[in-house]
C-alpha cells in the first residue's frame, strides 16, 4: 500500500468560509483533535494575518503534538521587497513551525495583472521565497496558485514556475484548482504530465469545490500520480468550500486501496466530523456521505427488508468503518421491513403481529401531523406501550404557565407543575425565558430530588413547524426536541393545537426517554 501524505486546511481555508470563525481555543481544540486523528499536517493559519494567528502559532508550539505537524501559510516575497525583510516570509521563521507552504503565482494572467511584474521577475520572487525558507531550515511546500487554469492558458510558463521552485529546494508541489471549475479529466491530464517530469519529488493537490468536483478531482489527482492531499474537514472553505477531508479519507482507503489513517483512526472520523461542526457552531450536513448522520439511513420498505438479509444490498460500505450507524427510518411511508429492523436493533425478538400493530399505529400518528424520523426516543416509547412494558416514571397532575408583560416592558415567564411520583405529590414553579423554558425547569425541579440523572440532560434544539398551515392561527404544530446527556442524544416530538402541549409532551417523552434508559 503507498502512502498518501495528508494536510489539513480547515485552520486556515476553513475559516475563509461565510459564517466561520474560529477563536484561538477553537482552533487549538481542533488542532489537537487533527493530530488525534493522524493526519500529516494541520495548517495553522496565515502567519502574518494578524494577532490570533500569532499567538496560536506560539501556542501550537508548546501542544506536544504526536503525529501531526504545524505548517505556517504565507505567500512569495512581494516585488518590491528583498528575501530577508519581506513581512509573510518573516511571520513564518517567527512562527516556529517546522513546516511553511509558500503560495505563488503560476498564472500569467495573475502575474501582470495582480502582481504587477514580469513574468521572469515571477520565476525570481518563487524561486529566491522557497531557497529562504529552505535556508532557514524549514520544510518547504510550494503552493502553486493556479495552477490548472495557469497550464489550460499558458502551460510552458506554469511549469517554469514548478521548475523554479523545485530547483530552489521545494519539498512538495502542491497545484492549487484555485477557482474550483476544473473537471475531472483535466486534473488527471495535467497532474500527469506534472508527475513525469518533477518525479520523484513529491505533487499534491489542493482543490477546492466550485463544480462540485473537489472530492473528485482529488482523487484523480492521486491516480496521477500525486502523493499529497490537502482539504478541509467538512470540506468548509470559501465559496463552495475545498475537497472533504471526510469524504477523499475514506475513498482513498477502502476505494483505491492506499495507506492513510490506521483503521481505528478512521473510525473516529464520524467524531471529528461532528466536532468541527460544533465547535463552529454549524449546522451539521446531515446527507455528507460516509459522516453524515443520512449517509446509511433508510426509509423505504423495500431497501430495509433486503438489509436485513445482506447489508450489501443498499450500502457501499460498513458504517462502522467510519464510526457512523445505520439508521432506519419509521414514517407512514415505511413497510413492515422497517419496524422489524428498528426492533432487532433494540434486541426484541421478531414479531410480525407486533411489527403490523407498530406500523398501523405510526400511520395513524403520522396522520396526525407526527413525524418520527427525528424522534427516535418518542418512537421507542411508542413501543414500549404498545407492547405493555412501559412504565411511566411519573403523572400528571396538571400544569399552568402564565406570561406577564409589565410596564417596564420587562417579560416574566412563570410555568407551575404539578407531578405525582409514586404517592408523593410535588408541586413546584419554575421561570424561564419563555413558557417552554419555563415549563422545562419547572419539569426538571419537579423530579430531580426523585431522578437525579435529570440533571444531565440537556436541551441542544427546538425546532416548531406548522403541520395544516391553511387553519392559520388554529393550525396544529409540531415540535421536535433534540436533547443529550454524557453518551448520548435523542429526539422527541409533540402535536397538539396548542404549542405549548406539544412542547409539553415531547418535553415528557424526552424525560421519560433518559429514565426508561437508566433502568436499562
Amino acid at each position: 500500500m503507498e502512502k498518501i501524505t495528508l494536510y489539513d486546511t480547515t485552520l486556515r481555508d476553513g475559516m475563509q468560509a461565510e459564517g466561520v470563525s474560529f477563536s484561538l481555543e477553537d482552533k487549538l481544540a481542533i488542532a489537537k483533535c487533527l493530530d488525534e486523528l493522524g493526519l500529516d499536517y494541520i495548517e495553522g493559519g496565515y502567519a502574518a494575518s494578524n494577532q490570533k494567528e500569532i499567538e496560536f502559532f506560539s501556542a501550537a508550539a508548546k501542544l506536544e503534538l504526536k503525529h501531526s505537524k504545524i505548517a505556517a501559510f504565507g505567500s512569495t516575497r512581494r516585488a518590491d521587497s528583498d528575501v530577508r525583510d519581506d513581512v509573510s516570509l518573516k511571520s513564518m521563521l517567527a512562527s516556529e513551525a517546522p513546516t511553511a507552504t509558500v503560495v505563488g503565482k503560476t498564472w500569467d494572467l495573475h502575474v501582470t495583472g495582480v502582481l504587477g511584474c514580469s513574468l521572469e521577475e515571477n520565476l525570481r520572487i518563487c524561486a529566491e521565497s522557497v531557497a529562504y525558507l529552505k535556508e532557514n531550515g524549514l520544510e518547504t511546500i510550494f503552493d502553486a496558485e493556479h495552477f490548472y487554469d495557469a497550464y489550460k492558458e499558458n502551460p510552458e510558463y506554469a511549469m517554469k514556475v514548478l521548475a523554479a521552485a523545485a530547483e530552489a529546494g521545494a519539498d512538495v508541489l502542491a497545484l492549487c484548482d484555485t477557482n474550483g471549475g476544473s473537471l475531472t479529466e483535466q486534473i488527471y491530464e495535467i497532474t500527469k504530465v506534472v508527475c513525469e517530469r518533477f518525479s520523484p519529488l513529491a505533487v499534491g493537490i489542493h482543490a477546492h469545490n466550485d463544480n462540485d468536483c473537489g472530492t473528485a478531482n482529488s482523487l484523480a489527482a492521486v491516480r496521477a500520480g500525486a502523493r499529497h492531499v490537502q482539504g478541509t474537514i467538512n470540506g468548509l472553505g470559501e465559496r463552495c468550500g475545498n475537497a472533504n477531508l471526510c469524504t477523499v479519507i475514506p475513498n482513498l482507503a477502502f476505494k483505491m486501496g492506499f495507506e492513510v489513517l490506521s483503521p481505528e483512526k478512521i473510525k473516529t472520523l464520524t467524531e471529528v466530523s461532528r466536532f468541527v461542526f460544533e465547535i463552529g457552531n454549524l449546522t451539521p450536513v446531515t446527507n455528507m456521505p460516509y459522516v453524515g448522520e443520512s449517509a446509511f439511513a433508510h426509509k423505504a420498505g423495500l431497501h430495509v427488508d433486503a438489509l436485513r438479509k445482506s447489508k450489501r444490498t443498499y450500502e457501499h460500505i460498513a458504517p462502522e468503518l467510519i464510526g457512523n450507524e445505520r439508521r432506519f427510518l419509521i414514517s407512514e411511508l415505511s413497510g413492515k421491513s422497517n419496524v422489524l429492523a428498528e426492533l432487532e436493533k433494540a434486541k426484541i425478538a421478531e414479531d410480525k403481529k407486533l411489527a403490523r400493530k407498530i406500523l398501523a399505529r405510526v400511520q395513524k400518528l403520522e396522520n396526525e401531523g407526527y413525524q418520527f424520523e427525528a424522534a427516535d426516543a418518542s418512537f421507542d416509547l411508542l413501543v414500549k406501550k404498545i407492547m405493555g412494558t412501559f412504565k411511566p416514571s411519573f403523572d400528571l397532575v396538571k400544569y399552568h404557565v402564565n406570561v406577564e408583560k409589565r410596564r417596564t416592558g420587562e417579560l416574566v415567564t412563570e410555568a407551575t407543575v404539578k407531578l405525582k411520583v409514586g404517592d408523593e405529590v410535588e408541586h413546584v414553579v419554575g421561570e424561564g425565558d419563555g413558557p417552554v423554558n419555563a415549563l422545562d425547569a419547572a419539569l426538571r425541579k419537579s423530579l430531580e430530588s426523585f431522578y437525579p440523572s435529570i440533571k444531565d440532560v440537556h436541551l441542544i434544539d427546538y425546532k416548531v413547524r406548522v403541520v395544516n398551515a391553511k387553519a392559520g392561527t388554529a393550525a396544529k404544530v409540531r415540535v421536535i426536541i433534540e436533547s443529550r446527556d454524557k453518551s448520548s442524544m435523542w429526539g422527541t416530538v409533540g402535536v397538539s393545537e396548542n404549542i405549548i402541549e406539544a412542547s409539553w409532551l415531547a418535553l415528557v417523552d424526552s424525560v421519560e426517554y433518559k429514565l426508561q434508559k437508566d433502568r436499562m
